[in-house]
């Protein structure tokens, strides 16, 4: 399923949800314990795990980013700086596990904003076979198919 696209008054948010079979617990620590978090996002981790703290990107050419994080609630709400855009992982109790909500809020949309979403979706999709013990055939070939889908959503919603 798509990610929702919608403009708002600070740019566009996109808003993921999914419904997991795994408890907040479980997720939340695919999102902050670094050993989980480079199963699906090696190129992320996390240094200081409060408000204030320090979400680090490794640019993959000996230099890192900086992400600030802007909001943490323990197995509930983890919200960071990307660049000049906001990420928030927001989980929520449900009978059989948990619904995970994240939220990309850009502030300008660019050409690169459709595989940055494309590049969430499937880390979404990796998460989720993660904690069900399986894995994703091919990224890159999820990703290709889900960038295409994004480029054509991003270009009726600015239009």
């Amino acid at each position: 399923m798509l990610a929702v696209i919608k403009k708002s008054k600070d740019g566009t948010v996109v808003r993921f949800e999914r419904h997991l079979k795994h408890s907040v617990e479980k997720v939340w620590a695919s999102l902050t314990e670094n050993e989980k978090l480079a199963k699906w996002f090696p190129e992320l981790r996390i240094d200081d795990l409060r408000e204030g703290g320090v979400v680090k990107f490794d640019m993959q050419d000996g230099t890192f980013e900086e992400l600030a994080i802007l909001e943490v609630k323990k197995h509930a709400v983890l919200e960071y700086m990307w660049g000049e855009d906001k990420v928030r992982f927001e989980l929520y109790s449900e009978p059989e596990g948990c619904r995970l909500v994240l939220e990309e809020t850009i502030y300008k949309v660019t050409d690169h904003s459709p595989r940055d979403i494309a590049g969430w979706h499937v880390c979404l999709d990796v998460i989720e076979a993660l904690l069900d013990g399986k894995t994703l055939d091919s990224r890159k070939e999820q990703w290709k198919k889900w960038y295409e889908k994004y480029v054509r959503e991003f270009a009726e919603k600015q239009s």
